[in-house]
């Protein structure tokens, strides 16, 4: 749901896809192609929030801020199911792992993969191009091209989402038992231990 708040209404680019059980208040701008997926929570009550053109918000993520803060998620920035963003920005096409949790003022760069479960503190600077884990988040290694191409592969899968989504997304009554036309789906994408096929990436 969409709900305005203290004079804001949220701003949706028409491509973009909200799910109706997410919760998008107040001061926040949503670009081109952004999916927000349902229990997200992105409360621009006390601040802004800014997810630019190619963003996905993943199930159960929240997104909010310290007051006064703008929270900014620059182009094509990948928030994993259950990630928290409190205040922090995350830079162009940043993937941040699953139950991951940013803190306020702290920096991800662009390119950079923060793994799951990772807590990254208060005002931490991470440069561009970095995987950062643990917590606290530690530095690991950089981002080869590879694992780069591999996280927009991931992230074009979510961009082109929302218009699936329009086209074909409905509430239905469930079925009783299996038809035998029932469809099979393929492998749209190989995780990153199949993809380096034995590299040392």
């Amino acid at each position: 749901m969409i709900y305005a708040f203290d004079g804001f209404i949220p701003v949706v680019h028409e491509s973009a896809f909200v799910h109706p059980q997410a919760s998008v208040t107040g001061n926040v701008i949503i670009g081109r192609d952004v999916y927000v997926g349902p229990g997200a929570a992105i409360r621009g009550d006390w601040g802004g929030i800014v997810i630019e053109d190619g963003c996905n918000v993943q199930e159960n993520c929240t997104i909010h801020m310290f007051p006064g803060v703008v929270v900014r998620l620059e182009a094509s920035a990948h928030i994993g199911h259950g990630a928290i963003v409190h205040g922090a920005h995350i830079g162009a096409n940043a993937l941040i792992g699953m139950n991951a949790v940013i803190m306020d003022n702290a920096v991800v760069g662009a390119g950079c993969v923060v793994g799951a479960l990772c807590f990254v503190p208060t005002g931490m600077e991470i440069p561009p191009r970095k995987v950062v884990v643990g917590n606290p988040a530690k530095i690991v290694k950089d981002v080869t091209d590879d694992m780069l191409e591999w996280k927009s592969s991931g992230t074009q899968l979510y961009q082109q989402l929302p218009a699936a989504m329009r086209a074909s997304w409905r509430a239905v009554e469930p079925l009783r038992e299996v038809p035998v036309s029932r469809p099979t789906q393929s492998s749209v994408l190989k995780n990153w231990k199949d993809t380096r096929e034995g590299g040392t990436t």
